[in-house]
Parts: C-alpha cells; structure tokens; sequence
C-alpha cells in the first residue's frame, strides 16, 4: 500500500499515513483535528534481483570466440588462458 504524505495548515504538522488507492485522503489533522493538506512527496522505487543492468544480458557473440581460438599465444610456458594455446 501507499505512503501518503500530509501536512496540517495549523499546527505545521507533517506526518505519513499508509492508505490504500481506494481511500478517500484524510481532511483532518490526528492532533488538532484542523485541515490537512495532501503534499507531493517521492517515491522510493527499488529494483532488485537480477536483470535490471546492462551486464545482466552480456552476450557473447560467436564472432569473438571463434577469432580468439585462431589467435596465436606469445605467452611463455603456462601462462597462457586461451582454449587454443599449446603452451598450457
């Protein structure tokens, strides 16, 4: 449910109150009981879990696997990482 944010015109009061989408907003202040004013607040809005970033859909093409297998290794002995190397 929503937070409503809401301020009282007397007392100078501001306080949140979870209300549902379908509730009609508050016309009174829960300490004086004078007008409220409904203010416009932000929202917090927070993605989580995987597949909200760039990084999260990398594909590899089969362009670049292929060329790197082709590719020659100048490494020395054992320290080379390609699949293709024969140094390893």
């Amino acid at each position: 449910m929503p937070l409503y944010e809401y301020k009282c015109e007397t007392c100078a009061k501001t306080f949140e109150v979870v209300q549902k989408f379908s509730d009609l907003p508050l016309k009174a202040c829960p300490d004086c009981g004078k007008e409220v004013e409904k203010l416009m607040s932000l929202g917090s809005f927070q993605l989580k879990g995987s597949g909200w970033y760039n990084t999260d859909y990398k594909k590899t093409s089969a362009t670049t696997s292929s060329s790197s297998k082709s590719e020659s290794c100048a490494a020395p002995t054992g320290g080379c990482e390609k699949p293709a190397c024969s140094t390893n």
